[in-house]
Formats: structure tokens, sequence, C-alpha cells
């Protein structure tokens, strides 16, 4: 039919989750081969040397806990802070900080980009019609709202606008500024009102559309009974051929 014909729910979810799990596992494994080539554990490791050489020079555990904190005497916990002033003043732990903030920001983003590339826009050309592995798995279909192919350009606008720089990057990225200490109770703001403007636009529109759809003017619909036109006049001529047909049964 060339009427939508949306994919179910549990068709979507599965598919979506089985996407998840497989970019997690390639991301992963390039984070971890961005690592080696960089020496982000070394960095790392140099950093905790540093750190442990004041730990052992003033007697204290920088990791200790707060409610262990507070059992410290005044006189430990004078020389707790001092301990810290110092290693949060000296040079070369500022340096070697910054570098692994930096490193963190550069591994993920290029990690999670080529994993994206790769399993959202070279995976779909390859299998045509939009489908990603869990979508070829489960037989969802990607196409534009006029019920028209994708092209590489719309394919690539929807996985990488839509998809990697909205709907992940954004999320990640916030949430790494959160965890630096970098942005605070606003970046929880952010997070809710996207997850809110994802979910409202998802059950407010009839071909429940994620935010990448939007994006890319596309829709989710089942492989199977969906048709998919190669042009927009491929489409009008199997519609005339449908008008013509009722015509003459109607005589």
């Amino acid at each position: 039919m060339y009427d939508f014909q949306k994919a179910s729910m549990w068709k979507r979810v599965s598919a979506a989750l089985c996407d998840l799990v497989a970019l997690g596992i390639v991301a992963v494994g390039l984070a971890l081969l961005f690592s080696t080539l960089l020496g982000y554990d070394g960095r790392t490791a140099r950093l905790e040397e540093i750190s442990e050489a004041y730990e052992s020079e003033y007697g204290v555990d920088f990791d200790i806990t707060e409610s262990d904190y507070e059992k410290l005497t005044e006189g430990e916990k004078a020389q707790f802070k001092l301990a810290r002033d110092k290693f949060s003043a000296d040079p070369e732990a500022n340096y070697v900080y910054g570098v692994i903030v930096s490193l963190t920001f550069a591994i993920l983003t290029f990690s999670i980009l080529l994993a994206s590339v790769l399993l959202e826009f070279v995976v779909p050309l390859l299998f045509g019609n939009g489908q990603t592995l869990g979508k070829k798995v489960f037989g969802v279909a990607v196409m534009r709202e006029d019920c028209v192919r994708l092209s590489p350009l719309l394919l690539f606008t929807r996985a990488l606008l839509g998809k990697y720089t909205v709907e992940t990057m954004i999320p990640v990225l916030i949430i790494l500024m959160m965890y630096w200490g970098i942005m605070g109770f606003f970046g929880t703001i952010i997070l809710l009102c996207l997850l809110g403007f994802q979910l409202v636009l998802f059950f407010n529109t009839r071909e429940h559309r994620a935010i990448h759809d939007k994006l890319s003017h596309t829709v989710v619909v089942d492989f199977a009974s969906q048709m998919i036109f190669d042009s927009p006049e491929a489409m009008l001529a199997y519609k005339q051929r449908i008008h013509e047909a009722e015509a003459a049964r109607g005589d």
C-alpha cells in the first residue's frame, strides 16, 4: 500500500535496542583503540601518581567518603585541605587533568561519530530502505514522507544531524560536563527538556516520529506491507494506474 503502514511498537523498540547495543559495542571498541593510540591510560596513571604523592606526603586519603571526613579531627581536616589545595595548585597535575578532560571529550565524540556513520549511514546504504541492523532483523524500514526511498543525502541528514548530533552527542556531552563539574543543575534541565520534547513528539504524531525523523522528514514503516517508490514520479504513476483501474471497474 502507498499509505503509511506503521511498524508495530514492539518492532520499533526491538530494532532500536538492537541498534543501541550494536552502536555501543562498536563505539566502545573504537574508544579503546583511540585511548591506546593517544596514551589515555598513561596520562590517567600519571595523574594518579601525583595524587598519591600528595596523599603520602600529607598522610591523607583523597578518596575518603563524606561520612569518614566528618569523623576527622579539626587538625586532620586542616591537613586534608592543605593537601588538596597543594594538589589542585600543582602545575603538572592541572596540565595532565586538562589533557585527560580534552581527550575524554575527543575520544567519545569521534568514537560515537564513526560508529554512527558506520551503523546508521553505511549499513543502511548497503541494505537499502533506510534499514539498520536492527531494522533489518525486525522488518522495519524508513522512507520519505511522500513514500519515496531515501536518498543518501537525506539518510546522512537523518543519521548525523538527528540521531548523532541532537539525540546522542548533546546528552552525552552534557552528562560529561556535569560529571567534570563544568555544568551543574542547568544540564539536568536541558536533558529533561530534550527527553520531554522527544516523548511529546513521538506520542503526538500520527506516525510516532522521533526528533531525527522530524528533522529529516522521514517516517518509520513496516517493510513487509509498505510500498516504497523510487521517485515521486513513480508514486504518482502508480496512483494514476490505481485510479484508472477503479474508474474502469465503476464503468
